[in-house]
């Protein structure tokens, strides 16, 4: 048996940032990862997505500027693509373990489960260690559906070889429009299918529905109220099956993507045997995302209910926390505030701080300013399909409570305001800032008028 100070479980953004942080405190270090060392979002995740999202992005654009000065088409390569996505992924699991060698960290491929509180059996060898940090990320939900088995994930899809002609997406979050907005750029015909009676939930409803009405426009086809009974093989595809809107309906598609969800990957790592306790959302942790059962275990990222969303800043930022716990000791917590979070659509659709209904459940006194700036320079000048934004402004403390934006520039702006949110800039300040014209931010005077 081995002996170490840490293991960390899982090579992605939160379990690397721990990991190195601890090995420069000379602490000993062993990290093991059951899958090519990197994680979800450099290699099958936020990197790799948002190279086809640009690639998108471009036809898009060129499409919308036919009429106004752009001549001639422009197509998407699809394999020529996907060569160019995987020269950003494909480095990564060499790169990534050579980093951590390269700071001390004893590297393991396999998978790991509890022997005991402290002890890690990975294949035949056991590690044991004073902590524990889980950081191994989540999966597609089970969904109990006949021939789930058919369904490919979001990973299979930014790996295809070739883009199905018509491809359907189980599920309406953010994952299902991601990749549908791409594949409808990309020639195919994609439809997302919702069980419940609204897409996008935790974004605001306004905002979703007007994204909705602008993929509509370009073929993204949205259908909600759908239970599905059953997805089946066929010779040409696949046939999924179920009621709409309590009406029996059958959809022939050449590919089935399962966009319904992620849930916490803690079914192997035998929690039970390490007196480790988890929720339906990860492992149970305090504020110092430490285990709520077994004091000498941590949990961030993905695989931990520790109150931040699914991203990959948070997972880093949860990291970099429980790495200055385990050396000082725990003193600090994370405040998620001004958390920003962007569906990378075309436009993109994003989000900080409180929704209206959250406001209102808070007792929140707030002014609402919004308007659609479809018209607006920023927007007109790009052809933009469409663009709005909402935003809450609290009467009493004139701060920003939350932002709400549908555009082309959406990731800049969402990014300004959640700056205010947590520096408690108030609204009459960052309507005061000189901004660079004419730039995405040079719109928040208006917005905030």
């Amino acid at each position: 048996m081995k002996d170490f100070d840490l293991v960390v479980v899982g090579t992605g953004a939160s379990g690397a940032t721990v990991a190195q942080a601890c090995a420069k405190k000379s602490w000993r270090v062993a990290i093991v990862d059951d899958r090519p060392y990197g994680g979800t979002c450099a290699l099958r995740g936020c990197d790799p997505k948002k190279i086809l999202v640009h690639a998108a992005e471009l036809i898009d654009w060129s499409q919308r500027m036919s009429q106004d000065g752009i001549a001639g088409e422009i197509a998407i390569d699809w394999p020529r693509l996907m060569r160019f996505k995987r020269s950003f992924t494909q480095p990564v699991p060499e790169e990534r373990e050579r980093n951590l060698r390269d700071a001390g960290v004893v590297t393991y491929h396999g998978t790991a489960r509890f022997v005991d509180a402290t002890t890690i059996a990975v294949a035949n060898e056991h590690i044991k260690a004073r902590r524990v940090v889980l950081a191994a990320g989540a999966h597609p939900a089970p969904l109990q559906l006949r021939g789930e088995e058919y369904l490919i994930t979001s990973e299979d899809f930014l790996d295809l070889d070739a883009m199905p002609r018509r491809i359907a997406f189980v599920g309406g979050g953010y994952i299902a429009f991601e990749l549908a907005h791409v594949a409808a750029r990309a020639g195919a015909a994609p439809v997302i299918l919702q069980r419940g009676a609204r897409v996008l939930n935790g974004f605001d409803g306004t905002l979703v529905d007007r994204l909705v009405e602008i993929g509509a426009n370009v073929g993204v086809d949205v259908r909600v109220n759908v239970d599905i009974r059953s997805i089946e093989r066929t010779r040409d595809g696949v046939r999924v099956s179920g009621l709409r809107d309590g009406e029996e309906f059958v959809l022939l598609c050449d590919a089935a993507v399962h966009a319904a969800g992620r849930v916490a990957d803690l079914d192997r790592l035998d929690l039970e045997a390490g007196g480790v306790t988890h929720t339906d959302k990860g492992v149970a942790v305090n504020e110092y995302f430490q285990s709520c059962s077994n004091p000498d275990v941590y949990a961030v990222g993905d695989c931990a209910d520790g109150g931040g969303l699914p991203l990959t800043p948070t997972a880093a930022a949860e990291g970099d926390l429980v790495a200055r716990n385990l050396v000082e000791g725990n003193r600090f917590s994370l405040d998620f505030s001004g958390l920003a979070s962007i569906v990378y659509t075309i436009p993109s659709l994003g989000m900080t701080g409180l929704t209206e209904d959250r406001a209102r459940e808070r007792g929140a006194r707030f002014a609402v300013h919004e308007s659609d700036t479809t018209q607006w320079y920023s927007s007109r000048s790009v052809r933009a399909r469409g663009s709005r934004y909402r935003l809450l402004i609290e009467e009493t403390s004139d701060l920003v409570l939350g932002a709400h934006v549908l555009g082309p520039h959406t990731e800049e702006l969402v990014n300004v305001f959640s700056l205010a949110i947590r520096a408690k800039i108030p609204a009459s300040v960052l309507q005061g800032v000189l901004f660079a014209y004419p730039t995405a931010s040079s719109d928040i005077e208006p917005m905030l008028a």
